[in-house]
């Protein structure tokens, strides 16, 4: 039994309704479907549930979701996006069906092969729950004594120079912006950071928070003080990840045009 004064006795009368983002693409033989349904029959996972966005898949993707929907229809629901428009989208797409839908407090998106565990959301928004003045979670891939972080090493640091690029361009000293694990709470604000297409396909989390900081009038110590990066425990890099190394050179030149349509003022 917890102790009276533990985060989870805290927490328990007073959750957050979550509803999680999960955008798939040509995922069927790589959807580890034991896992999410572990997952979302443990204890962990109350209050929490999944929605799965299928952008376009050419494979079995969308048969292997809606055989997921059937077996648990309270905590799984499938967004069928058709043609392929992209990750972003994908995303976008499926945290404003979260907020038309009405159930829930606090949305976000985690990367379908993983690398973050799914016990992570809890704990996600369990700190959204304690902390209101919070608006935005964002794991942050930080090799830490006792942390399991596994990154092949070009990735980390291609990453680390990219991330650096960001944070002395947005003035927050954000660690890590393209982990695929993040929480937002339901505002009117992230309504209308959602309102248009993002226009960069490769890098919208950083579009994310530059639309963030456009609505502060560049005041990153504001947007700051909304902001958490946890440290993830573990993260591991998958097989069959669709982020190149060619990739980060587009990734420059698309934070050049989100500097030119949201921050150079």
């Amino acid at each position: 039994m917890a102790e009276e004064n533990s985060p989870e006795s805290e927490t328990a009368g007073t959750m957050e309704s979550c509803t999680v983002v999960i955008p798939c693409y040509n995922e069927a033989t790589r959807l580890r479907v034991d896992a999410y349904e572990a997952f979302l029959r443990s204890e962990t996972s109350r209050g929490i549930s999944l929605l799965f966005v299928n952008d376009g898949s050419l494979d079995g993707t969308l048969a292997v979701l809606n055989g997921l929907r059937t077996r648990l229809p309270e905590q799984v629901s499938v967004l069928d996006q058709q043609p392929n428009r992209g990750k972003a989208e994908a995303v976008r797409k499926g945290m404003l069906q979260v907020m038309a839908d009405g159930h829930a407090a606090v949305t976000g998106f985690w990367d379908a092969d993983l690398a973050t565990p799914l016990e992570e959301i809890r704990h996600f928004r369990d700190l959204m729950t304690a902390r209101p003045e919070l608006h935005l979670v964002l794991g942050s891939r930080v090799r830490l004594l006792g942390h399991r972080i596994h990154r092949q090493p070009v990735r980390h640091y291609l990453g680390r120079f990219f991330a650096t690029a960001v944070s002395l361009l947005l003035r927050l000293p954000v660690y890590d912006t393209q982990c695929g694990a993040k929480l937002f709470r339901i505002t009117p604000e992230l309504e209308q950071v959602l309102a248009e297409p993002f226009h960069s396909r490769w890098i919208f989390d950083v579009e994310i928070l530059a639309r963030y900081l456009a609505f502060h009038h560049g005041h990153s110590r504001e947007l700051g003080a909304e902001m958490y990066e946890y440290p993830l425990p573990e993260w591991s890099d998958v097989k069959g990840s669709k982020v190149r190394p060619t990739d980060f050179l587009r990734a420059f030149g698309d934070l050049a045009t989100i500097y030119r349509r949201h921050l150079a003022k």
